[in-house]
């Protein structure tokens, strides 16, 4: 029997192994089939503190499992495909292999992927020339011209963002009007760096001999004209989703598939079950605030405990 299962291994998943193995709880870690989460996927990330110079996202993640590892977190190679509660209150975690793992308490921080354009080459392309994160990567465009693709709030918000650092930043739409707020919608089609393209989306991505896109090939919705577009960098924005789909009746989701926490904490309407980070957090998505909330799912969980003894 485990005292705590953490099923993720992202920065909620690896802070909240650390505060569990500090407390002694030794604590269980299954990984999934992303190691590292999507911080694996970015290069240089840049506003994570503690780190002036920046720190490649891979690394990161490599440091955050070795001091996990080093106050006795252990890590498991495997996928969860189901939670299950037993009458005696405690939790069945079954793989996909067909393994079953009891534990006393289970911290959920499997985190939310990108929904992207399903492109052919898309997922190579990601961390050159293709992303979900204008927060993380807009840096690394400056003076150069950009696209964002969605509709959305969140994607005016990375259009008006991008605006501190590229040229030109165009915001790709599959309708003729955005569906984002009124306020972000004026905001971001008053500013003169933001040149919308309506009823329109991206087919292809162009590289260059080094493999970063130089180009996306459009087609207008209505027309079926294509034309070829030049921009260093394609920020999708058009949603994520949660991984959440394992987690049975255990926890209520909202509308968009993540994960309901109680007001005051990381809770979820089964006591001893905890999620933190993106899988729960639509809100932030940023490497500090997950790692914020595996901290406190690390401390509800072992308060949790103390007390059922």
């Amino acid at each position: 029997m485990e005292q705590v299962v953490i099923i993720g291994t992202g920065c909620a998943g690896w802070t909240a192994a650390i505060y569990t193995g500090r407390a002694n709880l030794s604590p269980l870690v299954l990984s999934g089939t992303q190691l590292g989460g999507q911080l694996t996927t970015t290069t240089e990330v840049e506003n994570f503190p503690g780190f002036p110079d920046g720190v490649m996202g891979p690394e990161l993640m490599g440091r955050m499992q070795q001091q996990a590892e080093k106050f006795g977190a252990r890590v498991e190679y495997k996928k969860v495909d189901h939670l299950s509660r037993g009458d005696d209150g405690h939790f069945t975690i079954t793989t996909d292999s067909g393994e079953e793992i009891k534990s006393q308490t289970i911290i959920i921080a499997t985190g939310a992927a990108p929904r992207y354009l399903g492109l052919e080459n898309e997922m190579s392309l990601i961390g050159h020339g293709v992303t979900s994160c204008a927060t993380c990567d807009g840096a690394f465009y400056r003076d150069v011209p950009v696209a964002v693709v969605g509709g959305g709030d969140s994607a005016c918000e990375e259009a008006n963002f991008l605006t501190r650092f590229a040229s030109k930043v165009y915001l790709i739409h599959r309708r003729d009007e955005l569906r984002a707020s009124k306020i972000m919608a004026e905001r971001v089609l008053a500013n003169e760096k933001v040149e919308p393209i309506w009823n329109s989306g991206i087919t292809e991505y162009l590289t260059d001999d080094d493999g970063e896109v130089r180009a996306v090939t459009l087609e207008n919705f209505q027309s079926g004209e294509q034309s070829e577009l030049e921009v260093k960098c394609v920020f999708v924005a058009i949603g994520h989703v949660p991984n959440a789909q394992f987690v049975g009746d255990l926890v209520d989701l909202d509308e968009n598939g993540y994960i309901l926490q109680n007001s005051r904490g990381t809770g979820t309407k089964t006591p001893g079950v905890f999620a933190a980070g993106d899988v729960a957090d639509h809100v932030y998505r940023q490497a500090i605030t997950a790692a914020g909330q595996g901290c406190a799912a690390a401390i509800e969980a072992e308060r949790y405990l103390a007390d059922s003894e």
